[in-house]
């Protein structure tokens, strides 16, 4: 059973799609001084990195929160969050 959550700014959006999106913005390089996590670091891949994502909570929210810090606007009490793109 899915249930919507319109306050959620990640709906919609799938852990592949956060990654692809974040490596065409920083790069690995870019990416692994953002997140310190190894599978960024060492041949990194999608592949390997989702498969990492995906069974560690810590290093999933991560990337998310980086993310969300690089392509959404904040209001300043962070109750609103507004999608800058998709």
């Amino acid at each position: 059973m899915s249930e919507n959550h319109p306050n959620n700014p990640l709906q919609g959006l799938t852990l592949e799609h956060i990654l692809l999106k974040l490596e065409e913005h920083y790069g690995w390089s870019g990416l692994s001084d953002k997140v310190k996590i190894n599978c960024f670091k060492k041949d990194p891949s999608i592949k390997s990195s989702l498969k990492f994502l995906r069974k560690t909570p810590w290093a999933r929210k991560e990337v998310e929160e980086l993310y969300l810090d690089t392509f959404t606007e904040r209001s300043p009490w962070h109750k609103s969050i507004k999608r800058v793109t998709q």
